[in-house]
């Protein structure tokens, strides 16, 4: 492992560099990676993994059609290397069990009874586990049960792979019954792309991933971006304007040079009147939504944001009202303006993202 310095706190990650592409393959050169569930991260990971050459079986239920076809048209087999998901687990020796978490619930019944002893259950999320009493997951005793999570949706998890620059993990080992658990769980880290992978504790990741997805990374971006734009709006501005300064200008520009090299350097590099600005606001929004950030943790480390996620992701309908929500959302003023915003983007930028070769992933895993 490799010491790092993190803003003056020393931290150790595993690059690429000390656990080879190479050394990912003789740890699981014996091992069927039974990915379950073609949904938001099964794709990226499955697809990943099989370009960087590992033995790799998807496991989904053909009731859920959009995925199995997807599944199809990925290039997957049925009957060769595509199941439903009783004999994928069967057939597996490491599980990736990446449905979402309420389904996780849902499956573990069939999951359960067709591990056999000294495979690896693999999440990619701490969420079944740390909420046990809650969601009923509790592995049986002679299995490893591991967590390789991405910092990043499916898509991102992709495209980063196939650009070459990978994208960053977290990892734990919650049980290891073979005293095989670590090194399993950091090959396929590496063979699922990861950047650099640094440690953590499942119920680290958990607490961490839903107070920053209710947080900065989604609700709070989300809520925040409406509230700007409802204000230019209602004070006579455009809707190509409002969007631009509220979306556009953050996404193709600012962001980026955070990116780039931190949010100091993006101050530094936009004019006196911005950085000014921007100086002066920042504590007043800090003090503004820190009571809702200690609300916010406080409710995820006490399983009540759990509670809401598997009563209302449960619900037979949920994927309906899911529809009518995201609708809402996509059909607003804003996010309309949006769509025209990128419609108005150059072309090449497009094509550029959106190429796909499996000859740039084999590249870029050796």
């Amino acid at each position: 492992m490799a010491t790092i310095d993190f803003g003056g706190v020393k931290e150790e990650v595993i690059t690429r560099k000390e656990f080879p592409l190479s050394k990912a393959k003789k740890v699981l050169k014996d091992e069927t990676i039974a990915v379950i569930g073609y949904g938001v991260q099964g794709p990226a990971q499955s697809l990943n993994m099989r370009d960087n050459g590992f033995s790799v079986i998807i496991g989904q239920s053909p009731a859920f059609k959009k995925d199995w076809d997807r599944a199809v048209q990925d290039g997957w087999k049925p009957g060769k290397t595509l199941f439903d998901i009783e004999e994928a687990v069967q057939r597996g020796t490491i599980i990736q069990y990446l449905v979402s978490d309420a389904a996780q619930k849902a499956l573990w019944p069939i999951v359960k009874k067709n591990l056999n002893p000294g495979d690896a259950l693999y999440f990619s999320h701490g969420f079944s586990i740390v909420y046990k009493n809650q969601t009923g997951v509790i592995p049986p005793k002679d299995i490893d049960v591991i967590m390789v999570a991405p910092k990043g949706s499916g898509t991102s998890v992709r495209r980063n792979f196939l650009s070459g620059a990978g994208i960053n993990s977290s990892f734990a080992v919650y049980q290891d019954a073979t005293g095989r658990a670590r090194e399993r769980c950091i090959a396929i880290g590496i063979a699922i792309g990861s950047g650099y992978l640094f440690p953590t504790t499942f119920e680290h990741e958990v607490y961490s991933d839903l107070t920053g997805e209710r947080g900065v990374l989604m609700g709070a971006l989300a809520g925040i971006m409406e509230a700007q734009y409802e204000v230019l709006r209602k004070n006579g501005h455009t809707p190509s304007e409002a969007f631009n300064e509220t979306v556009e200008e953050l996404t193709q520009s600012l962001i980026r040079l955070v990116d780039e090299n931190g949010m100091d350097w993006m101050y530094a590099n936009c004019s006196a009147t911005a950085q000014r600005g921007a100086l002066d606001w920042k504590p007043r929004f800090k003090k503004a939504v820190l009571p809702l950030f200690k609300e916010l943790y406080k409710r995820v480390k006490t399983g009540v944001e759990t509670k809401r996620v598997l009563e209302s992701c449960g619900k037979k309908d949920y994927q309906e009202q899911l529809a009518k929500e995201l609708a809402e959302i996509r059909d607003s003023e804003m996010w309309r303006a949006g769509a025209a915003c990128r419609a108005l983007r150059p072309k090449e930028k497009a094509k550029k993202i959106t190429r796909s070769t499996k000859g740039i992933a084999g590249r870029r895993a050796s």
